[in-house]
């Protein structure tokens, strides 16, 4: 077993330190963007909100039921999903392509929209060579902001149905703009500067000429680099503007871009609780939820790490694991920095890599796959919360049948509507790894993955488990930039964002249509350390029953555990 170095522990300890201090003052800012009030900024951004409202021809004081809500944004994000399908078909002769690069072929550039649109930002390219620099930034960097931004409108229309008793959630035009205008830009500019001074490119030119120290040059794609990174990383979206993601050492060039990732990555989620509590007004609210994420993640960590530490096939032979199981990893980081990196990006639904996952160890793959089944702990911007607000309803549901209780949540009843949406989510999920894994199988498609091992079985897990749970990592090898995988995946990441979306909108119109109730006796204390401890084995429970199978026939089944 190695013994990693001090200071490594020490950085790990301080940046989830970190991220928890900056989510606090975060969250609490976005509950008052969501909830309408003042805020210090609203001189600098009242008026270009107003110019967009009346550009749109939106009345910013009109608010929605659910139905209304979800059709505005499911039309908005087929549009922008639309144009951006049409841009990758036509980029060949499109300006700001110097590189001359052709235009997408139909079922590729489906895919990639529909990857883009839903957060998930799963590449089946060479992004350097197969997407223009107009592509890159008017297309795929756009959607970065506007499926964030999507995912942090839902949160908060779901959250208000707590608060409201009318049956409206929102207006999803405010919502969408206040989150782009108020959250996502202002961080994304201060986070682009900070990369551009930690030495990660930002230009519009599409190569540089390297000289070698020992004579002869060669030309090396670049491009608006910095500002890729920080709404990547920020939005949860995880697209690397190259194809080694944050292995490239012009993305991720040094420890400190390396830590200014980590902490984008962590902050909305980790903020979304705080939100949360300030917008329903009961801030205690917030730490059961968190508390939930962090055990969950941080437990995650430390698997991971240890199954890192040592490669059990390896033992007896002559090979120096002493600073860990290194193959695949980023040498310039030590391996508590790496695993750090890694298990922020999965559980948090980035997909960004430092890492081969292909070549980590079996029980490091099961952290990585598991925290994809479970999608909440904390999951994306916005959707990963909505989906630990929907355990916990099941969770409330469930504890209330079992203790003869009212089932009840802040004062709003969980009936059977609520239920029933809840559950089709968490079962859709299973749905859409299951079926297209078993037909790739059935229609001989297991040769993709270069084998019939248990090993070739994870990387198709993970390949449809990624898209789900609309991550957008990648195990390797895999030859998936086929029609096949294209359009079974775009179907797997439209599917399993947009159910849950309608759902999310649906139980909080279900709820906002509710007068709330006072606590009595059979009032389950919700942010108590005893639902907190319930909740976790809820989740892990009931993702392990629905996955474990599935998990046994993968990860379980390579050895090495």
């Amino acid at each position: 077993m190695p013994v990693f170095s001090t200071p490594s522990l020490i950085e790990v300890g301080l940046l989830v330190a970190i991220g928890l201090l900056l989510a606090a003052p975060v969250g609490r800012y976005m509950a008052r963007v969501y909830l309408g009030r003042p805020t210090a900024l609203d001189g600098l951004f009242a008026p270009l909100e107003r110019a967009i409202y009346r550009l749109l021809g939106v009345d910013p004081r009109r608010a929605m039921g659910w139905k209304e809500y979800a059709a505005n944004l499911l039309l908005f994000n087929a549009a922008a999903m639309g144009f951006v399908f049409l841009l990758l078909l036509f980029q060949g002769p499109l300006p700001g392509n110097g590189l001359h690069v052709p235009g997408m072929g139909w079922d590729l550039a489906l895919h990639t929209s529909a990857s883009f649109v839903t957060n998930t930002d799963f590449q089946h390219y060479a992004p350097e060579s197969q997407v223009s620099l107009l592509t890159s930034v008017l297309g795929l960097q756009m959607l970065m902001f506007v499926s964030a931004a999507s995912g942090l409108s839902v949160a908060a229309a779901f959250v208000r149905g707590f608060v409201r008793r009318d049956g409206t959630i929102g207006n999803y035009w405010v919502d969408v703009t206040s989150t782009i205008v108020r959250v996502l830009l202002p961080i994304s500019l201060v986070a682009g500067g900070l990369f551009v001074l930690l030495g990660v490119p930002d230009t519009l030119a599409q190569t540089v000429l390297l000289h070698a120290p020992g004579g002869g040059s060669s030309l090396a794609a670049t491009g608006p680099v910095g500002s890729w990174n920080a709404i990547e990383f920020l939005g949860t979206n995880g697209g690397g503007y190259f194809g080694a993601n944050a292995a490239h050492p012009f993305q991720n060039p040094s420890p400190a871009t390396n830590d200014l990732a980590i902490l984008l990555m962590m902050l909305i989620p980790f903020a979304t609780p705080f939100m949360f509590g300030a917008m329903v007004r009961r801030p205690s609210e917030a730490w059961p939820l968190l508390t939930t994420i962090l055990v969950i993640f941080l437990v995650a960590v430390a698997l991971f790490v240890f199954f890192e530490s040592s490669n059990g096939f390896l033992a007896g032979l002559p090979v120096n694991q002493s600073n860990g199981y290194l193959y695949g990893a980023e040498a310039r980081f030590t391996l508590p920095e790496s695993g750090l990196f890694q298990v922020t990006s999965i559980y948090a639904n980035v997909g960004a890599t430092s890492m081969s996952l292909g070549s980590l160890t079996p029980g490091a793959q099961l952290v990585l796959v598991w925290g994809m089944l479970l999608q909440a702990t904390p999951g994306g911007d916005g959707t990963g919360f909505g989906m630990l607000l929907m355990n916990a309803l099941l969770a409330i549901f469930v504890g209330g049948l079992m203790v003869g209780r009212t089932p009840e949540y802040l004062g709003k009843k969980v009936g059977r509507g609520e239920i029933r949406w809840a559950a089709v989510t968490i079962l859709s999920h299973p749905f859409a790894i299951l079926v297209p894994l078993a037909i790739a199988y059935g229609i001989g498609l297991a040769s993709a993955a270069h084998g019939t091992t248990a090993h070739a079985f994870t990387v198709l897990l993970y390949e449809f488990t990624s898209e789900a749970a609309n991550n957008g990592s990648s195990m390797g090898p895999i030859a998936d930039a086929t029609p096949f995988f294209n359009l079974a995946g775009a179907a797997v990441m439209l599917f399993s964002r947009y159910l849950p979306i309608v759902a999310m909108l649906a139980i909080g119109g279900s709820l906002a249509r509710q007068s709330p109730l006072p606590p009595g006796p059979g009032t389950l204390k919700t942010d108590s350390g005893t639902f907190t401890v319930y909740l976790i084995g809820f989740i892990l429970v009931l993702s392990g029953l629905i996955f474990l199978p599935v998990l046994v026939l993968g990860p379980f089944g390579q050895g090495g555990l």
